[in-house]
């Protein structure tokens, strides 16, 4: 496995809203989707330093600023056009008061997004299957495998812990 696989992703909610950032970069994997905040591991980084260094370099974010902050689960993400990926992926709470005050950064536009009106989001398929764990009262670890044939999802698998 090469450190250019593993990616993390984080959820971070604030009262019934969800942060998403929208990708602007022309050519990503990711242009126009929605996705949580997260990256690419730097070498000798575990998942949780990955994904904090992330929201604090893309939203400002600190993990004192963090409730509720939880490894939720593992999605294995493989395609035949694009890399395949293992994403690392957490969750936690936001006060409304500390709210990042931009709204965008190097890596795309970030955007509070009511979540009763995340499914209607451009995301990647299994992306909605992944928001039905994070975001029901089962707390239990999950892990998921997303298998897609250019954009479209073509099977997945899901278990929980």
């Amino acid at each position: 496995m090469r450190l250019k696989d593993l990616t993390t992703l984080i959820y971070v909610t604030s009262e019934d809203e969800c942060l998403f950032i929208r990708k602007t970069k022309a050519g990503d994997i990711n242009y126009a989707k929605y996705l949580g905040i997260g990256g690419h591991f730097e070498s000798d980084e575990s998942p949780e330093e990955c994904v904090l260094r992330e929201l604090r370099e893309e939203a400002g974010i600190k993990r004192e600023d963090l409730s509720g902050f939880a490894y939720r689960g593992l999605v294995t993400f493989i395609s035949k056009q694009y890399d395949n990926e293992y994403m690392h992926v957490f969750t936690a709470e936001l006060a409304k008061d500390l709210r990042p005050s931009g709204d965008a950064c190097d890596e795309g536009e970030l955007y509070w997004v009511p979540l009763s009106e995340i499914e209607d989001l451009p995301v990647w398929e299994g992306d909605k299957l992944m928001f039905r764990k994070l975001f029901s009262d089962d707390r239990r670890f999950f892990t998921m495998k997303l298998c897609y044939d250019g954009d479209k999802l073509v099977s997945h698998t899901e278990a929980v812990y």
